[in-house]
């Protein structure tokens, strides 16, 4: 694949201090410029000022300038405009108006972390130690940006930009209303949602296994247990372990775990999941503000705020 990664977001929110503050607590590090980095990714969130919430721009790591011309070609036959500059490239997706920059850069490797011993039925992997999820003590840093979900009220038009004109690859479907599309092995980077109004539903922030989505979790809910959204449980599209929390402007963030990866696209079958079954494996069954977030109706008139 010619893309490599869901390099950064950028979110416009009414009080960026305010929600600085929620990132912070989440376990990213705070650098200049409204900017947040995670462990492995580097700088991945951006935090502006912006009437009410919404994605402002996404940005993918591509391989070299070539893909980008090619990205560029394929936009152009789809009758969007792409301004095409040395390494970056940059189009306006038309139904949202997220921009989105592909962007020529070196992958990122991450380092590997130990595999958790787990015992079972008889497997005994772990042997007169305690088990280290619950002796860890060190706060939550989320290792990268895994993905972002983007409500659209065109979800066709918005879904043939990232897959047609950018060159993301479709991993699952829910039935005429979800894509779940990928610029990297992980399942998906980008979800397009079809929704009356165009917002951001969610980011997603990798950590290290189940227990750190715990951890992570209840220490957010320590001392803010309005935070909490849904959780914990396990995804059946993409096969995570997830807990969504929700940040001060009504944003959702998940930490998750556990993401399916597809490193041959021949080997990987799309399937089309319908009703709730895209949504979780096991757990508590989501909130109807997670399908419907309460301001979208603020969203759709203009008038939300933080």
């Amino acid at each position: 694949m010619a893309l490599h990664r869901l390099s950064s977001v950028t979110m416009g929110v009414p009080n960026p201090e305010e929600t600085a503050g929620y990132y912070t607590d989440f376990g990213l590090r705070p650098e200049t410029d409204g900017w947040f980095a995670t462990r492995d990714g580097g700088r991945q969130l951006r935090v502006v000022a912006a009437p009410t919430r919404r994605l402002v721009e996404v940005r993918i790591g591509a391989d070299d300038p070539d893909d980008l011309a090619a990205a560029a070609a394929r936009l152009n036959r789809l009758g969007v405009s792409a301004q095409l500059d040395g390494t970056t490239l940059t189009a306006y997706e038309p139904a949202t108006g997220v921009r989105a920059v592909l962007q020529s850069e070196a992958r990122v490797t991450q380092p590997s972390t130990p595999a958790t011993p787990y015992n079972g039925p008889g497997r005994i992997e772990r042997r007169n130690v305690r088990a280290p999820g619950i002796v860890r003590d060190e706060p939550i840093q989320p290792r990268k940006l895994g993905h972002a979900v983007l409500g659209t009220t065109n979800f066709t038009a918005t879904t043939a930009f990232f897959r047609d004109g950018l060159g993301f690859k479709v991993s699952d479907l829910m039935g005429d209303v979800g894509a779940f599309l990928r610029c990297s092995p992980d399942h998906h980077n980008i979800l397009v949602l079809s929704a009356p109004v165009s917002f951001l539903h969610h980011t997603s922030w990798q950590v290290d296994d189940v227990d750190d989505v715990g951890r992570g979790a209840m220490a957010m809910l320590e001392d803010h247990p309005e935070r909490h959204v849904w959780g914990l449980g396990r995804h059946h599209a993409g096969s995570n372990f997830f807990w969504y929390l929700k940040d001060p402007a009504g944003n959702f963030s998940e930490y998750y775990s556990d993401m399916d990866c597809v490193v041959d696209d021949q080997l990987w079958t799309p399937e089309v999941h319908e009703g709730a079954k895209g949504l979780f494996s096991w757990g508590p069954p989501p909130p109807p503000s997670f399908i419907r977030p309460e301001d979208l109706a603020a969203l759709m008139t203009g008038s939300h705020s933080s």
